[in-house]
This record gives structure tokens, sequence and C-alpha cells, in this order.
């Protein structure tokens, strides 16, 4: 990725704050942060988080792991049994995401209630648009 000053290219340094919002999108995204949430208690096979993270389909866990493991945040070991078990575990960096995270989580665990009645009242104010 590159930027333009002064009409000259340069290529686009890793502390660039623009390329911050790679890392955000993993932050802002509801499901890494519950399967990252869930694996903080160690090891987890699919299964295991699929019934833990409530309304996710097996596409979307699936796709979320492995962009997860792209980013390095957690890893995948395939144990050759019958039939194959395959495991997910939070990397170091995995670790420090859930530790930066937990805080937030843990917020919107404490207003979930609040917040649905400001929605409800909200939504029940005759001058309010449709969502």
């Amino acid at each position: 990725m590159s930027g333009t000053v002064g009409g000259e290219s340069r290529p686009a340094r890793p502390e660039d704050p623009c390329q911050a919002r790679e890392v955000l999108g993993i932050v802002g995204d509801k499901w890494s942060l519950l399967i990252v949430r869930n694996l903080s208690q160690g090891p987890r096979r699919f299964t295991e988080l699929k019934r833990a993270v409530d309304g996710i389909s097996q596409r979307m866990l699936t796709v979320t792991l492995r962009s997860l493991e792209r980013d390095g945040i957690l890893t995948r070991t395939v144990r050759n049994v019958m039939p194959p078990h395959v495991s997910y575990e939070l990397t170091p960096m995995g670790k420090t995401l859930r530790e930066a995270t937990a805080p937030l989580l843990e917020w919107s665990i404490t207003h979930l209630t609040h917040i649905g009645a400001a929605r409800a009242e909200y939504d029940a104010r005759p001058d309010t648009p449709p969502a």
C-alpha cells in the first residue's frame, strides 16, 4: 500500500495510523471478539465454539476462524486420528487482544438491558424514522 505526499508516491509505513483500520476491523467484528473470549478459557474444538457463540452460522464460524488464524490471533491444530481432531487456541498476541477487549465485552454485557430499553424508547417515538 502506498500514499502520496506532495505529488510524490511513498510506501506506507507499518506504523501509519490509517493502517490501524485493518486491525480495528478485527476488534469491531462481533464474531471475532466472541470467539476470542471463548478461547481465553483454553483450546476449543469447532463444535464447542459453535455451541458457545450464540447465533453464529457454521460458515461464519469457519470464515472467522480462518481470518483470526491468518492474522496470528489463534492457531489451528489438527491431530490425525479418526475422525480428525481439530482444535483452536489463542496465540500470545491473541491473549493480548483478549486482555485489551475484555473491558469492552464486559461493558456490553453490563449495559445490554439499558441499550435494549433505550432502543425501545427511541423506536416508540412518533418522529423516529424506521431503522
